[in-house]
């Protein structure tokens, strides 16, 4: 572990479900905190009087607030398997409904709080954990797309493999910048666009 990693480490993995309860009030006192004040603004004592505790015991928790927010990245990036993928309907013609509902999987993800996703974005520091939750998301995340597109009959694409990586960068790298800017575009045109798009490269279309 580099000093840097040790910096942004969470100084106690809960073991009990008390302990885990009050990280859990520390992160989301701290996102409520750094969407609300911005992130120069976000200090740990703001986050410890939004959490209701001391600082002490915020600091038995975490060393810092960019441990913090890293912690909160590594969650979001890390958010676990498309769950409505063993719903889809794979019939012929479908083809467009199940871009959808991959499309709409990443944006209700990240629409909840435009602010908060801008922060990590430009604030959050590399550690290796979030290295390792990148790889991991994305691995599982294309792995699924990938079998969704083997047995969906309307997919025309030859490299299975290339598409899958293709179709959740493409989704998951315009949800985040899209939805992150100051002025983000509006979700149903995001939505629209991404669809089509997407949809068209799967079919063939020229």
């Amino acid at each position: 572990m580099t000093s840097a990693d040790r910096c942004l480490t969470p100084r106690r993995k809960p073991r009990q479900v008390r302990a885990e309860l009050t990280r859990e009030r520390v992160l989301t006192a701290a996102a409520h905190v750094f969407a609300a004040y911005g992130y120069a603004a976000g200090t740990t004592n703001r986050i410890a009087e939004h959490a209701r505790m001391s600082i002490g015991s915020l600091y038995q928790y975490f060393p810092n607030k960019d441990a913090i927010l890293a912690e909160l990245l590594v969650r979001h990036i890390d958010r676990g398997a498309w769950t409505a993928a063993e719903e889809l309907d794979l019939a012929p013609g479908s083809l467009e409904e199940t871009v959808r509902a991959l499309v709409r999987d990443a944006i209700d993800h990240h629409r909840d709080d435009p602010q908060l996703l801008r922060i990590m974005i430009e604030e959050a520091p590399v550690s290796s954990e979030l290295i390792e939750a990148i790889d991991r998301h994305g691995k599982a995340r294309v792995s699924q797309v990938r079998d969704v597109l083997a047995r969906h009959p309307d997919v025309r694409v030859q490299d299975l493999d290339v598409a899958a990586e293709l179709v959740v960068g493409t989704v998951e790298m315009n949800t985040h910048r899209m939805m992150a800017t100051p002025r983000p575009v509006p979700v149903d045109r995001l939505e629209k666009e991404l669809v089509a798009m997407i949809t068209r490269y799967l079919c063939g279309d020229q």
